[in-house]
């Protein structure tokens, strides 16, 4: 009952809301951004959503597009700006999703999409976690996000897919609260992002 029909009631109205009362805090975002990236305030990309189905997430742009001589991009680090640097520790660049959650792509809770070309490298278990709805926040954001590497991020994501409930959606809710709060989990190591995926052993 609650997959098939609350969850999406529940994700519609909340990220309505949300977008609501955080408009204010988003325009300002959006501002900072649009002056620091040179006009350029939202980022998209494909992403693979529940079955797989294609579609375009959509965050708050942290990293400017520099080059270097040769015309390829920068390492993230040194395209990341102080207010960048800022808008991600705070988790701020994942509101722009509320309206992929509005649209019915993403859910607020689900393992979290990622690249297209990582799908030809997962092996059958982690291929699940594609079972629902991708979300803007999920269990694996609240145990680790990029302090884990890749296999556990999809154990803990494929234990969603298996227990998906709505007292542990609240849960998972709760936690990323406190998770904002104290900035925790924001880089992989030493790195800004999360080391690209490579695959693991087929099973």
């Amino acid at each position: 009952m609650y997959h098939s029909y609350l969850k999406r009631f529940l994700d519609f109205f909340i990220a309505l809301f949300v977008l609501l009362i955080l408009s204010p805090l988003m325009v300002l975002v959006a501002v900072l951004l649009y002056l620091v990236n040179n006009g350029k305030v939202f980022f998209t990309q494909e992403r693979p959503g529940k079955n797989a189905c294609i579609f375009k997430v959509i965050k708050f742009k942290t990293m400017n597009d520099k080059k270097d001589v040769y015309g390829k991009l920068l390492r993230d680090k040194d395209r990341l700006t102080p207010v960048g640097k800022f808008i991600r520790s705070t988790s701020l660049d994942e509101l722009p999703q509320l309206i992929n959650v509005l649209k019915g792509d993403m859910s607020l809770i689900g393992p979290r999409p990622l690249l297209v070309r990582y799908l030809p490298l997962y092996n059958k278990k982690q291929t699940r976690r594609h079972e629902v709805k991708p979300g803007i926040t999920g269990w694996a954001q609240v145990n680790g996000r990029n302090t884990i590497n890749w296999e556990e991020k999809f154990e803990l994501d494929v234990w969603y897919v298996d227990h998906l409930s709505f007292s542990l959606d609240l849960k998972i809710l709760w936690l990323t609260i406190k998770k904002v709060i104290v900035r925790e989990g924001i880089n992989a190591g030493s790195n800004v992002t999360m080391p690209p995926f490579s695959g693991t052993a087929k099973t």
